[in-house]
């Protein structure tokens, strides 16, 4: 740089750096302020919003400087939640002011460091109710939603209540005001029931066009004509005066609905916006007839079109004129892999004809052959309201599914329709007249793009601009119409989703303002030009055919355009300008809403709050639901719930008082005294959708007073255990503080029981059998783990058994058995082989018949005569001493006497003689518990095989002596002293307690029958009876069921302990029951009396629970590798072919000629079916289907699987037998005769291989159809495949084209499987529509009969209808 260059810069260069160090200079106080604000601490604060249930769960969180004063905080939490600032309170919900329930003061100049927020720590707040009223929700006016964001949203919005990326509150959708108050827009949101958007987008398309609403609120409503709730026309005027005139931000649509018939059902149907338009408007033309109205739809939306034929020689043209009301434009042309650019384009090609010729050529009347032509449509005229339907619903044939093109389609705001209506046509000298009804009709056809979608109107034209058979007055019109064809769009509806479903809302130009809305559900929102164009659909770039599956799903669907004619272009009637019956209704409405705001007003000041009470005199704990006002006193509350739980003839109203409760700890938390004229809004803490507490109307005596419960103590329910009766008395109930010791609360309860607490042991059950004895005194309760509600045991006694250990003391025993005793209700057999009061005796070959006969005239005696149970217990030891002594001196025999044990079992008709093992059959107590006798010989000689084999070939007299010598509440040691029960000893102490019975020289046995069930044996590896290894405590009287539970039925009410097996469980039972455990059943009655077996014996109780009922029912128990059996009988050709017979019990290893020789005698003897053993087979059932045939050598579990509850057919046999082997395969036929139409009956075919071709063989041979005219068919479904025989010709699939059964389609591997078959030369009878109709009717008859549907296909869309007498048609012949 040259140096007079280098001063000429310098000014400048001066300018740059001054101006340089003054930016430095600004960025360096931001910086140093930033960084200040850097170094003040933050404070985290969490808000929990719990004055509503709804937001709960939500979480606020704001991050402020520690210098943030008290005021900017509210305002800060106010602007989240959107709540009016100063309506709402802020409470403490953690740290060293959890206990604070003081709010903040809002008012303060503090700080929030100041005022006790801790920096660097969360900080929980509460946000409650202020004074008893919930906040006020913040106006939407006054909001700080940015407008233009909002304004400016367009699409699919989420679900109410929905939560975004955050857990802040998502503005004022939060809360029910966003339902209540009306859209800033002006305009009100329809509420979308379920799946009912494309109902709403319809609906709002039609409010908003001006000539539809009008003419609607002309038609007036006569009630005496029609019923107000079915009548279309007068909803349709409802909805449209609450869109109208409501203040809400969105209306419901339920009472439209209901009108068209409608259940709850059909909202969760997705229906096409554009067939929903198609049906309401047929529905309204039915519904205006003879009324003003009659020919609205046709006047503002039908449009004319020919249809046209022309021959390309001779000029001669049919054609006729077809109505439409909407024009459907296709994106993809069929074969394409691009689409239309723009509606232009489609419309272009729509009216394009296409050229008959080689194959397709048409033949010409005039010239008498087939010549060349040309196919096409033609517009007429074009409706007031132009509806273009976009056909983005495809089917895609390669992969056989439908498909949605999101291909890109543009469309102009305003659509010159004139390019595309015919003018030239009406002048063509050549073309062969024909009148608008399309009278002369030869050589029309319809253009493959019109679809269904068009009306053919053969009739009297209806259209409104071709009236006059001038073809001047005709070209007139049409020349006028032509220069006058601009459109301009005011309804755009969209569909955001694929084929299978998806969203549909509206964006709509009002008349009004020209401005664009989103009417998408309840959310109404301004939107521009711009949110339009994102609904051409498609992509930036172009991938070619497969660009839809890269383009958005939200794209345009239905298109609405108004002709531009400001002679016809109509506004909005005014309010004045309404008629009168609107007025009227406009008025009733606004009466309506006024009520339902009032109704929601008392609503939202009332307290709905649980209630709970117990009944003086029933002692049952009642509920109901307690709605109060805020504003009534506590006084009056309980007034409201003494009359409300129906108290007046039990107990005076000043005996009852309301308490806070807490139900699911049974907690009484405290109690109001002093405050009965408080407001119920200032006790309760505020209106609120549901509270953390109940209330309790507590009772009282007229001689007692009420306790005072105080907040912060803990309830004590405390029972008292007494060791002598071994009884546990009904709890009363202690306050205590969690911060009292263990031997200050014993104190307490000292005074509460008058116990002394000098001996007193206290045991709290924490939860679920966990028992634990508070035995440090100077504990506190806390400590020990109390909480709101506890349970607690006391002994206070002077017995040695508070000197022993805890875990082997009597107490522990008594409460072990005590938490784990359940109540059972048993239903006895009605006719039991012996009494309740007696047991079977069954007397073997080793038996002692003179002590059995002294037994038996020991029962026989009289009642008064009866000796005590002591006596009888010790005799029966005597007697034991005896028999063990004998069977000694005769040597050990092993299992000799069981060889006649399965005969005795047999025979259940056996002599039933027992002796009573109680005085009284209504305290009758079997418990099986041994008191050590000698803790010396614990440790004696072990019990070797030989003697469990003794053991178990004891008599039947020895067993049940031995029986009765423990069937009481004292048992008996080896000097005959009766001794009291000492609950809960383990099989370990049972044990030794027997050895040392048997090292005093007195052998005691013990017998059991071995009875099983599937897989579970009764017996443990060991040899000993499961029933034997634990003895649990078992009770149980008589009891008196309820009404209606079968006159002389027996009931037994059983306390026994759930730990018990089932086995063990069944022996109790068996002096009741009059038979052996291994002769009866044990059936647990579910909800609805539902029964299910019980099988597992080595199972225990502890599925049961509390009252549980027990059904016992008589019949052999299986045994190990049994199995039980339902025998269904197969009857292919009668109209139920599945009949059951009786239940069986087929065995592990038996072959199924075995068992069918067991079934030959039941069948006799309970069906009444005598036949014999090659008459009949079995075979598998698999629902109703029968499958494989079972083959007389198969055998269960090795051939054939079987399971518990397992089903089999049995089969009756024309003849012989001719499943021979499993390489066999027998199907069913059916012939069906379409000349005839009707079906033959099953005839079961053999085969011997899976060949088609046998197949056809054998369907030849017993038909006589010749082989090569057989076609078949597998049938579809359940057996027997009952199919319409409308629909059986063409419906199944004929022939399949395979050579082997097992392939697909026909998948034919097992037997069983159903072949329709039929003469391929045989023709269809033809029927008359009579006939037709009479056939269906019978067919749909016979199928509702069987079950089986009137037709069989995959489940289809369900057909959008609309029912214009209110209902659904119930006729059985529609689908």
């Amino acid at each position: 740089m040259v140096p007079s260059e280098e001063n000429q810069l310098v000014p400048k260069e001066d300018m740059f750096w001054s101006c340089r160090q003054s930016i430095f200079a600004e960025m360096k106080k931001k910086f140093s302020q930033v960084e200040s604000a850097a170094e003040e601490p933050r404070v985290l604060c969490i808000i929990q919003d719990t004055t509503n249930s709804k937001t709960v769960n939500e979480r606020v969180t704001l991050n402020l400087p520690a210098s943030t004063l008290l005021k900017r905080l509210f305002e800060d939490v106010a602007s989240k939640v959107g709540y009016v600032n100063g309506t709402f309170d802020l409470v403490w919900g953690n740290g060293d002011n959890v206990t604070d329930t003081t709010p903040i003061d809002q008012n303060s100049d503090k700080t929030i460091l100041d005022a006790g927020f801790e920096p660097g720590k969360k900080n929980f707040l509460h946000l409650t109710d202020k004074d008893g009223e919930q906040p006020h929700i913040m106006p939407e006016e006054s909001g700080t939603t940015d407008d233009s964001v909002q304004d400016r949203f367009i699409g699919p919005l989420p679900r109410e209540g929905s939560v975004g990326c955050t857990n802040d509150y998502v503005s004022q959708s939060y809360s029910y005001s966003s339902v209540l108050s009306k859209s800033e827009t002006g305009y009100v949101g329809l509420v979308n029931q379920a799946m009912t958007c494309y109902l709403n987008s319809l609906l709002q398309t039609l409010f908003m066009t001006p000539e539809f609403r009008n003419a609607l609120y002309k038609w007036e409503f006569e009630e005496s004509e029609e019923d107000p709730v079915t009548s279309i026309p007068y909803q349709l005027q409802r909805l449209f005066v609450l869109l109208q005139t409501s203040k809400k931000r969105a209306i419901e649509t339920t009472d439209v609905t209901r009108s068209f018939g409608w259940d709850s059902s059909e909202a969760w149907q997705q229906h096409d916006v554009q067939e929903l338009c198609r049906v309401m408007f047929d529905a309204l033309e039915q519904k205006w007839k003879q009324t003003e109205q009659a020919d609205l739809i046709n006047q503002l939306y039908q449009g004319k079109l020919k249809d046209y034929v022309r021959c390309l020689e001779c000029g001669y043209e049919g054609w006729r004129i077809d109505t439409y009301l909407d024009i459907p434009l296709v994106i993809r042309p069929y074969g394409s892999n691009q689409a239309f650019a723009s509606v232009e384009e489609a419309l272009h090609a729509f009216i394009q004809p296409e050229i008959l010729d080689g194959p397709n050529q048409y033949f010409c009347e005039r010239c008498k052959k087939k010549c060349d032509a040309r196919k096409g449509l033609r517009f007429l005229h074009f409706p007031y309201l132009l509806t273009l339907q976009l056909k983005r619903f495809d089917f895609d044939y390669t992969t056989m599914h439908r498909i949605k093109l999101n291909d890109r389609m543009t469309f102009p705001e305003e659509l010159d329709m004139s390019v595309f209506i015919d003018v030239e046509d009406e002048k063509s000298p050549q073309t062969e007249s024909c009148t608008d009804s399309g009278a002369e009709n030869e050589g029309s056809c319809h253009s493959d793009q019109m679809s269904n979608d068009f009306s053919n109107d053969d009739g009297v034209d209806e259209g409104i601009c071709l009236e006059s058979n001038s073809a001047a007055e005709r070209l007139s019109k049409a020349g006028s119409e032509k220069s006058s064809l601009l459109y301009e769009l005011f309804s755009v509806m969209v569909h955001s989703g694929s084929a299978a479903g998806g969203h549909y809302y509206a964006c709509i130009r009002s008349f009004s303002d020209d401005q664009w809305y989103s009417f998408n559900d309840q959310h109404v929102s301004k939107i521009t030009q711009e949110d339009i164009k994102k609904t051409y659909g498609g992509s930036s770039g172009s991938r070619g055919y497969y660009s839809s599956a890269f383009a958005s799903s939200t794209n345009a669907y239905m298109l609405i355009y108004r002709l531009k004619d400001p002679m016809r272009n109509a506004k909005f009637l005014e309010a004045h300008e309404y008629p009168e019956h609107i007025k009227q209704l406009v008025q009733k409405e606004r009466e309506l809403e006024e009520q339902e705001k009032r109704q929601r007003e008392i609503e939202r000041n009332t307290c709905k709050i649980k209630l709970f009470c117990m009944h003086p005199t029933k002692q049952i704990m009642m509920e109901n639901k307690l709605e109060v006002h805020k504003d009534r006193t506590l006084k009056e509350a309980v007034e409201i719930a003494y009359k409300l739980m129906d108290l007046e003839e039990a107990v005076p109203l000043d005996c009852c008082r309301l308490v806070k409760y807490d139900e699911f700890h049974d907690y009484l938390e405290r109690s109001y005294e002093g405050e009965e004229d408080t407001p119920m809004g200032l006790l309760l803490g505020g209106v609120k959708s549901t509270y953390m507490f109940d209330l309790l109307l507590e009772t009282r005596r007229p001689d007692q007073i009420f306790q005072c419960y105080k907040p912060g103590e803990v309830m004590v329910k405390v029972h008292v255990v007494d060791l002598k009766t071994e009884s546990v008395a009904p709890p009363i109930s202690i306050r205590a503080y969690l911060n009292q010791t263990v031997s200050e609360f014993k104190q307490l309860i000292s005074k509460a029981t008058h116990l002394p607490a000098e001996t007193m042991r206290v045991v709290l059950e924490r939860c679920y059998n966990d028992l634990r004895l508070l035995n440090v005194s100077s504990k506190t309760l806390k400590a020990e783990g109390f909480f709101r509600s506890n349970k607690v045991f006391i002994e206070s006694s002077e017995s040695l058994d508070r000197h022993m250990a805890y875990t082997d003391s009597h107490l522990w025993k008594l409460l072990d058995r005590h938490a784990n005793t359940i109540r059972l209700y048993v239903s006895l057999p009605e006719q039991s082989p012996g009494s309740q009061f007696r047991r079977a005796v069954y007397q073997k070959s080793s038996g002692d018949s003179g002590n059995l006969d002294e037994a038996c005239e020991r029962v026989k005696g009289p009642v008064g005569n009866m000796k005590s149970v002591e006596a009888i217990l010790e005799e029966s030891t005597e007697k034991l001493k005896s028999l063990s002594l004998q069977q000694q001196q005769e040597g050990d025999n092993g299992d000799s006497s069981k060889s006649t044990e399965a005969s005795d079992f047999e025979n259940i008709e056996s002599p039933l003689n027992e002796i009573d093992s109680s005085t009284s059959a209504e305290n009758r107590e079997l418990e099986n518990q041994i008191q050590i006798s000698d803790p010396e010989n614990l440790q004696s000689e072990e019990r070797s095989d030989s003697d469990v084999n003794n053991d178990r070939s004891t008599s039947s007299v020895d067993s049940d002596i031995l029986s009765s010598s423990h069937s009481s509440d004292t048992l008996c040691n080896v000097d005959n002293a009766p001794l009291p029960l000492a609950n809960g000893l383990d099989s370990h102490s049972i044990t030794s307690s027997r050895r040392s019975k048997a090292n005093q020289g007195k052998k005691e046995t013990w017998d059991t029958a071995e009875e099983d069930s599937g897989t579970d044996s009764e017996y443990d590896e060991s040899g000993k009876s499961r029933g034997e290894a634990q003895y649990m405590y078992f009770k149980s009287e008589p009891y008196t069921a309820d009404e209606g539970s079968g006159e002389g039925q027996k009931w037994l009410m059983v306390h026994v302990d759930k730990r018990i097996t089932l086995s063990a469980f069944k022996q109790h039972l068996e002096p009741f029951v009059g038979v052996p455990s291994s002769h009866f059943k044990v059936f647990r009655v579910y909800a609805s009396n539902q029964e299910f077996e019980s099988v597992r014996l080595n199972e225990t109780l502890s599925s049961f629970s509390d009252d549980n009922k027990i059904t016992i029912r008589l019949g052999r128990a299986l045994k190990k590798g049994e199995y039980r059996v339902k025998v269904y009988q197969l009857l292919v050709n009668e109209p139920e072919p599945c009949k059951f017979l009786l239940d069986a019990v087929f065995a592990k290893g038996m072959t199924v000629r075995q068992s069918k020789e067991e079934l030959l005698p039941q069948l006799r003897e309970q069906c009444g079916l005598d036949l014999t053993i090659d008459r009949f087979r079995l075979r598998k059932k698999t629902w109703k289907n029968p499958g494989t045939v079972f083959l007389d050598y198969h055998i269960y579990e090795e051939d054939i699987n079987i399971s518990s509850n397992w089903e089999v057919f049995l089969e009756i046999l024309d003849g012989v037998e001719k499943m021979k082997s499993m390489s066999q395969l027998a199907v069913l036929s059916r012939r069906w005769r379409p000349s005839e139409m009707k079906l033959d009956s099953f005839q079961e075919v053999v085969l011997e291989s899976s060949s088609v071709e046998e197949l056809k063989e054998k369907l030849s041979e017993i038909s006589g159809i010749p082989l090569e005219n057989i076609e078949f068919a597998k049938g579809r479904g359940t057996f027997p495949c009952d199919i319409s025989i409308l629909e059986i010709h063409q419906d199944l699939d004929w022939n399949p084209k395979v050579s082997t059964l097992n392939v697909w389609p026909l998948y034919i591997c097992d037997d069983g499987a159903v072949i329709f078959y039929r003469d391929k030369a045989e023709e269809l009878m033809e029927l008359t529509d009579e006939q037709r109709n009479e056939l269906m009717k019978k067919e749909s008859s016979r199928l509702q009969k069987t079950g089986h549907r009137v037709t069989y296909s995959p489940r289809k869309e369900k057909a959008l209808k609309i029912y214009l007498d209110g209902a659904p048609n119930k006729d059985l012949t529609q689908d």
